[in-house]
């Protein structure tokens, strides 16, 4: 299959792009004349009745609520049935219950403490998806070097892995696979592989050749230019933000020294401390009755923080720049790489919690890579008379970083850990919306909501420390429903709270995203975009609303400010997206800056393309099927083509197709626009492979998988993170 997308595949459905159009019911383009024998006015009465018929076989059904409009003729039964799928995997979701051992993830704040706490390494380390290496290790002295000249073992004669590089080829690793015509990826685009003899298309990149000896030694085939001198498992062709094991040992083991953070951290103590006595010693009544000036009392006895923000990078959010959402599990790299290559302009990566980035946990930190065409400018071409104030956009990039915590302290020093060894970073965005149990009782996520005080700490003290990197926040429109909170939050990350913005000023929040859901509420309902229009408006006028509250004495320091013009603050919309229809109606009517995606780029990945030409795209299956394929060869290049690496990219493509499934292609529906909440009855495609990439039955998923990555590891599992589809897959011997 060609790696680039064809042109002639690819077409675009000739449909309005209004509410509520409906499509062409006669694909043919007419309807046929049906002959009639008898008299001329019967068979006028005929034609009638007949034409009545058709009129009422051609007639669109009414849309019924939750259920995909699906033409009748490819509909396999009568039976409208709407499958209930938990979304809550789609943004920030972490699995709760450890399969194992059933007890709950202990990160950031949950179960054991002390020596007998269990170590995590990243998120949804408590899910089991088996076991998928070799029958036995080769040495790594020998992986990557040809038969009669490996390097020294440095582990000597104690060394538990094989040193005999033909016993392992033939006995230590299942057989060479011959999907993708047999070829490896990574060597065909970057001429090494780094997978070395462990890869198993390791034929199309080796040879025996005969020495003048007679012997026959087995080489690896290597672009000479290519080629490193030191192996770093973690280092791979096209990937950045890459950090060393070095690093990661001295976070753990407490060497790195957080030099802005920590007396950052130290005067917030004491100012925190402050201001809880004044609140005590206000609360009581001196004999006249009359209560203490809180403001006059802190005025009195605050001093100034030890450090001020830096100038910071300028950011772009506009129309032309959709965003692809911080996607927990989905949104791994070779997804984000997929994405930008159909359009994304913003990406983030998987929510990383706090904690374990500052002690420096493989897991967590690997969440940080990029891959280099994350690493490029955003689109960006202002409408006329719109002037962006000193933004270079040549200096922008498209790649930022999402963390979360339960305490000011920890997301500092993660955002310090984040701006020192990543040096691909657009912004650090902190997490406030993630409804997940765990989560939200340890006081992170969504828990923050209910804290505007800690969140506005965490956010000022965020921007203290992370350099040139602004700091942005995602928000919930509240915890319960019916009870909105956003927007006083947004109001406090845009100039401070009462206490705080006459000695403080703003928080330097530089943009701000909303989800138009609560946090009780889960993906139950639609998102609220009326709440989030009404947010705007609070944007909007936030320079006349500074102007209103801030003592002109007291004037907030330039650098405490958001670095964009005239200190606006970017707002950014997110919920439901699921067409350019659905794009450009929340920029015009809610009047937000641009909208953030996140469950309608999972089932369809080319909407950002959608938005980008303003049309829908009748996706062919084989089109699709490409998407597949070269979501499968990204992963091979990010995760390794050795037995390892296919078992990562098995495992997320199978994570990826429990979402795509859900497209329900344009061609076939009775009603634009689509809706990302509607769940189509059962129904079979214009093609055969179009009914197999729709099918929701797991094993059909693995059998799809199977066409570009052979058969799974005979102990490979598989648990998606839906809730309704709580079955694990065991890949048969």
């Amino acid at each position: 299959m060609a790696d680039g997308q064809p042109a002639e595949d690819s077409k675009a459905t000739a449909v309005s792009s209004s509410l509520g159009e409906s499509l062409k019911h006669d694909v043919n383009g007419g309807s046929q004349t049906i002959e009639t024998d008898g008299p001329a006015s019967k068979r006028q009465k005929l034609d009638h009745q007949e034409t009545r018929q058709e009129n009422r076989q051609n007639q669109p059904r009414d849309r019924t609520r939750g259920v995909a409009p699906v033409k009748t003729e490819y509909l396999i039964s009568d039976e409208v049935q709407a499958k209930v799928v938990d979304d809550d995997a789609a943004e920030a979701g972490i699995a709760t219950n450890d399969s194992v051992n059933g007890k709950p993830d202990p990160r950031d704040g949950g179960g054991k403490k002390g020596k007998n706490r269990k170590k995590q390494g990243g998120q949804n380390q408590n899910r089991n998806f088996g076991n998928h290496e070799d029958a036995f290790r080769l040495c790594n002295s020998i992986t990557y070097s040809n038969e009669f000249s490996p390097k020294p073992c440095k582990f000597g004669e104690r060394c538990n892995s094989c040193h005999d590089l033909r016993k392992y080829l033939k006995e230590g690793r299942r057989e060479d696979l011959d999907t993708l015509d047999g070829k490896c990826p990574v060597f065909e685009k970057y001429g090494r592989c780094t997978a070395g003899w462990k890869c198993r298309f390791v034929k199309s990149h080796s040879k025996e050749v005969e020495r003048e000896d007679g012997r026959k030694e087995l080489i690896l085939l290597q672009n000479v230019d290519s080629m490193e001198t030191d192996e770093d498992p973690d280092q791979r062709p096209g990937v950045v933000n890459v950090v060393s094991t070095d690093t990661k040992w001295d976070l753990a083991r407490r060497k790195v020294k957080f030099e802005r953070s920590e007396p950052y951290i130290k005067w917030l103590e004491k100012d925190t401390e402050l201001m809880r006595q004044v609140h005590n010693q206000a609360k009581k009544q001196d004999g006249d009755g009359v209560k203490i000036d809180i403001r006059e009392e802190l005025r009195a006895q605050f001093v100034d923080p030890p450090l001020k923000p830096s100038e910071k990078r300028k950011i772009y959010f506009g129309k032309e720049t959709p965003v692809l959402a911080p996607l927990t599990t989905q949104g791994n790299l070779p997804f984000r790489r997929l994405c930008v290559e159909l359009g994304a302009q913003i990406t983030y990566s998987e929510m990383a919690m706090g904690m374990p980035l500052v002690q420096g946990q493989k897991g967590e930190w690997a969440l940080m890579k990029a891959h280099e065409s994350e690493t490029v400018p955003p689109r960006f071409t202002p409408e006329p008379g719109v002037v962006v104030k000193d933004y270079d956009n040549t200096k922008d990039l498209k790649f930022g970083a999402q963390i979360s915590g339960n305490q000011p302290w920890v997301v500092m020093k993660a955002t310090e850990a984040l701006t020192q060894f990543l040096p691909h970073l657009r912004v650090v965005d902190l997490n406030c919306g993630c409804p997940i149990d765990m989560v939200y009782e340890s006081g992170a996520g969504s828990g923050l909501l209910d804290t505007p005080s800690k969140l506005e700490k965490m956010v000022r003290g965020m921007n203290v420390v992370s350099g040139e990197v602004p700091i942005t926040a995602k928000l919930r429109t509240g915890v319960r429903d019916g009870k909105p909170t956003a927007d006083r939050l947004i109001e406090r990350l845009a100039f401070g709270g009462p206490d705080t913005r006459d000695r403080l000023g703003a928080p330097g929040c530089a943009a701000i995203t909303l989800h138009g859901r609560s946090r009780q509420q889960r993906y139950t309902k639609s998102a609220n975009w009326s709440y989030i229009a009404e947010c705007t408006s609070l944007i909007k006028s936030y320079k006349a609303k500074r102007d209103e509250i801030t003592d002109t004495t007291k004037e907030a320091d330039e650098s405490t400010q958001a670095n964009t013009a005239g200190g606006k603050v970017y707002f950014i919309g997110n919920g439901d997206c699921y067409s350019h229809v659905d794009y450009f109606k929340h920029i015009d009517e809610a009047k937000v800056d641009t909208v953030m995606i996140a469950r309608g780029a999972m089932v369809k990945p080319w909407l950002f393309e959608e938005i980008e030409k303003g049309q829908y795209l009748d996706k062919s299956a084989s089109e699709r099927l490409g998407y597949i394929e070269k979501f499968v060869r990204y992963g091979l290049e990010a995760w390794g083509s050795d037995e390892l690496g296919l078992g990562f990219t098995r495992r997320f493509l199978l994570e990826w197709l429990s979402f795509t499934h859900r497209y329900v292609p344009i061609g076939i529906l009775e009603h634009l626009p689509p809706s990302l909440n509607d769940r189509p009855p059962r129904y079979k495609g214009r093609n055969e492979l179009e009914t197999l990439l729709a099918s929701d039955n797991y094993k059909d998923w693995i059998k799809i998988s199977e066409m570009f990555l052979g058969p799974a590891h005979p102990s490979f599992k598989f648990q998606p993170k839906h809730k309704s589809n709580s079955y694990e897959i065991e890949a048969e011997g």
